[in-house]
């Protein structure tokens, strides 16, 4: 049986369910770890809701790949249209409706 190992700790459940979706559409077995602490919200340590995917060793390469598309999905980027400034979440210009060119 392969060993699993942490890959990346996201900030909250919601975070974690998208990367875990992503992954799994790339065939790669995901385990998640400390999603049942996000009931303690205002009673525990911000970095205690931290979720961590976890991934067997074989496949972490594959995983870090995905990873680093998510990364980049994320980043802020600028509206080739009308040149304003976009979080990395919006996939249209908030302003002017444009697309990035990514």
């Amino acid at each position: 049986m392969d060993s699993f190992v942490e890959l990346y700790r996201a900030s909250n459940a919601l975070e974690a369910h998208a990367l875990k979706g992503a992954l799994e559409q790339q065939g790669v077995m995901v385990r998640l770890l400390g999603e049942a602490l996000a009931g303690g919200t205002g009673e525990l340590p911000v970095d205690s809701q931290e979720v961590g995917l976890l991934v067997q060793r074989r496949q972490l390469d594959k995983a870090n790949a995905v990873l680093e598309q998510y990364h980049q999905s994320q980043a802020p980027w600028q509206c080739p249209s009308c040149g304003e400034q976009n979080d990395g979440h919006f996939e249209t210009c908030w302003r002017c409706g444009g697309v990035p060119q990514r």
